[in-house]
């Protein structure tokens, strides 16, 4: 449990701090797009990079959730004596 708390802690304080995000420009946009018309394998390369880059964290959660289901929807066995049960 206490795992858990310091592991929330550390997510809020990496969402709550500010970071630079850079985005693609209108021009490396454009310039993507016209070299895939013509020909040019750059632009597909770039493609299939932000089809990877997009693929992981997906990957990841169903990697968790594959752990997750094994862990703790395991079947518990229990020893029960065949013994019969006397009321008297």
């Amino acid at each position: 449990m206490r795992f858990l708390g310091i592991l929330m802690v550390a997510a809020t304080l990496f969402a709550a701090v500010p970071n630079d995000t850079k985005a693609q420009c209108a021009m490396c946009t454009l310039t993507a797009e016209n070299a895939t018309e013509h020909g040019n394998t750059q632009g597909k390369g770039l493609n299939k990079g932000i089809l990877f880059l997009l693929a992981i964290p997906y990957l990841a959660a169903v990697g968790i959730g594959v752990l997750w289901y094994k862990k703790y929807r395991s079947k518990k066995t229990v020893n029960v004596d065949n013994d019969p049960i006397v009321l008297n």
